[in-house]
């Protein structure tokens, strides 16, 4: 016999990664969803919205009859399989609607009539855990001491700080590298969607009872995308710590993730099998994003950095070697990176408690969970 089971384990959903099925309609999720969901809707964006209408307009009884109305038993049984093929895949797989109603109780009532499942609800649905979620990132709930990484463009911060257990990349969660070029060539989550991500890795972070939270010396915006005022004064309150790198170390890393590894997830993303064609297509993503800084790089400059850039395009095309693209990374470098982050960091007047090469800085970093 079904019964209905409601879970209210915020927490331990979050913690353990639970599979999700979220049966909202595409453009509620797309709104908003719990990190580990997947969309498998009852209702599709034009059935909630004529559901929606009569319910404001006539009540619930007709809302719930016009609903039933339009999820005929072909759909029915159609979504049944799907969900309990998900089901069959991730046995521990819980179901949430908007409010934890009508929605998600049709859902498990019809995985039970397919398959003799009794999957949980999560209790007051989407809104419930986005209620929870943003409670958890007030920094009271917060016991770790923040420190911040810092260091110039191509350093390798984010690199040395995926290394490391108690580190939270704020980057990878907005999807966005910190440099001009850091647009990915897919989007950015929405805004509700990057404070989901950023509430459940604070919540794994703080599942691991560790005494520091590692983050990168960052602003409070990430690309489009923005912390919460409060809990970005609670990060940068923490200290700050510079990873020291030769430059041409440093142009290197460069070159690797915005030559070398940008020109073949652009061939990915297009099909275009041929490293010619991948590298034009790069190439009109890399002036665009480098017209985004022409006023501050100034008129002159701008046109010395793009015909470098045009320049790499041609060499690279007739030689098959792009290291002609170093030549615009160093200036770059010199002329636009280096001068805004000593700028920035004099303007926030913070002394580093420690600057070095990467071995004394993870050095540094692994010893504060033993203090």
């Amino acid at each position: 016999m079904y019964s209905d089971q409601q879970t209210a384990a915020y927490e331990e959903i979050i913690v353990d990664q639970t599979p999700m099925i979220d049966v909202r309609s595409p453009v509620e999720f797309k709104a908003g969803s719990v990190p580990s969901a997947v969309n498998i809707a009852l209702l599709d964006d034009d059935e909630r919205h004529q559901v929606g209408v009569t319910y404001r307009n006539k009540g619930k009884e007709e809302a719930f009859r016009v609903a039933n109305n339009l999820v005929d038993e072909s759909k029915q049984h159609m979504l049944s399989e799907i969900w309990c093929a998900y089901l069959q895949r991730y046995p521990d797989a819980v179901v949430y609607c908007a409010r934890g109603g009508m929605r998600s109780e049709t859902a498990a009532r019809w995985i039970y009539q397919q398959s003799g499942t009794q999957v949980s609800r999560i209790e007051g649905g989407y809104k419930a855990m986005r209620t929870y979620m943003l409670s958890r990132l007030e920094p009271a709930t917060i016991s770790s001491k923040p420190v911040l990484l810092g260091g110039r463009t191509g350093s390798g911060k984010t690199r040395l700080l995926n290394s490391l257990a108690n580190s939270i990349d704020l980057e990878a969660l907005a999807n966005h590298r910190g440099s001009t070029f850091g647009r990915f060539t897919t989007p950015q989550p929405g805004q509700a969607d990057f404070e989901n991500r950023l509430s459940a890795a604070l919540i794994k972070h703080c599942s691991g009872d560790h005494s520091h939270l590692l983050l990168e010396d960052e602003g409070r915006h990430v690309g489009s995308r923005y912390l919460p005022k409060e809990l970005s004064e609670f990060f940068l309150s923490g200290d700050l710590v510079v990873l020291e790198i030769d430059f041409e170390e440093r142009v290197e890393n460069i070159y690797q993730e915005y030559v070398i590894e940008a020109q073949n997830r652009r061939g990915d993303l297009t099909g275009k099998a041929d490293p010619t064609q991948r590298m034009w297509h790069w190439f009109e993503e890399m002036n665009r994003s480098l017209s985004r800084i022409a006023k501050r790089l100034g008129a002159s400059r701008y046109e010395e950095v793009r015909a470098l850039l045009e320049s790499g395009c041609y060499h690279q095309k007739a030689n098959g070697d792009p290291k002609a693209h170093k030549h615009w990374i160093r200036l770059l470098l010199r002329h636009y990176y280096d001068p805004m982050y000593d700028y920035q960091l004099k303007k926030r007047g913070k002394t580093p408690v420690l600057s070095g090469r990467e071995n004394i800085i993870l050095q540094y970093l692994r010893s504060l969970n033993n203090r």
